[in-house]
């Protein structure tokens, strides 16, 4: 960015908010490992990225850009094996303080509680329980929070910024790769060797829990494998 800036723990709602929509004008176009740059040295400890680790980019490009910098997982429960491997793998061998966060409950007190399959049954439900409430425990001590959200994903997220207002939340929301396609995600893995989640190769082009989440046929879109069959197309952690 071309002015600095006041330290983000000192700052108001009201100038974050007006922080966050002139570093989004600013750094739209920039390498997202710029954005996330810019975003460690504004918060510091107050900066925060969210990974379900099936954005294995983002959390390689944050690593290089901000050593150290603070990553939460949400284990759902629900989680592929392979999913929690590339958890593991990141959290042992990149740079980053990796903190993993739980639902409240078991899988089996849930289903105690609200009967057995409930993804199946009530999806919206099941998320809400073991990955938004998780997500609001995990991000309530930050005041900026880095996501792997990109407009190519879906419908629903064409208009993100790189850097904007999370109005819901009360804090600067970062989507540095927002304007990358596919193509610019792949060109990134093949130049830095960016170790993926082994489902990839089974054809996963969107990973989320394992009950919710199938593998896609070539050319289908990459969003169809997450609540296939149904009308959800989003978990609720960024509507």
């Amino acid at each position: 960015m071309s002015t600095s800036t006041p330290a983000a723990a000192d700052l108001t709602d009201d100038e974050l908010r007006t922080l966050a929509e002139q570093a989004g004008a600013e750094l739209e176009g920039a390498h997202p490992r710029e954005i996330v740059a810019w975003a460690a040295r504004t918060f510091g400890p107050d900066l925060v990225l969210a990974s379900s680790m099936g954005d294995e980019v983002l959390v390689h490009l944050a690593a290089q850009a901000a050593p150290g910098i603070e990553v939460i997982f949400l284990d759902t429960g629900y989680h592929f094996a392979e999913t929690i491997g590339t958890r593991d793998y990141y959290a042992d061998f990149t740079p980053i303080h990796l903190t993993t966060i739980l639902p409240l409950r078991t899988v089996a007190e849930q289903d105690a509680e609200h009967g057995a399959r409930l993804h199946d049954r009530d999806p919206n439900l099941c998320c809400a329980l073991r990955k938004v409430e998780p997500l609001e425990r995990g991000l309530a001590p930050y005041r900026a929070w880095i996501t792997g959200m990109r407009r190519e994903d879906a419908p629903t997220r064409t208009d993100i910024a790189v850097v904007g207002w999370d109005a819901r939340r009360g804090k600067v929301k970062l989507n540095p790769l927002a304007a990358w396609t596919q193509a610019d995600v792949d060109a990134y893995v093949e130049a830095e060797g960016v170790v993926l989640n082994p489902l990839r190769q089974a054809g996963y082009a969107s990973i989320g829990c394992a009950p919710c989440t199938r593998a896609v046929a070539p050319g289908e879109d990459p969003r169809a494998g997450r609540w296939s069959g149904t009308s959800k197309t989003e978990c609720g952690l960024h509507t």
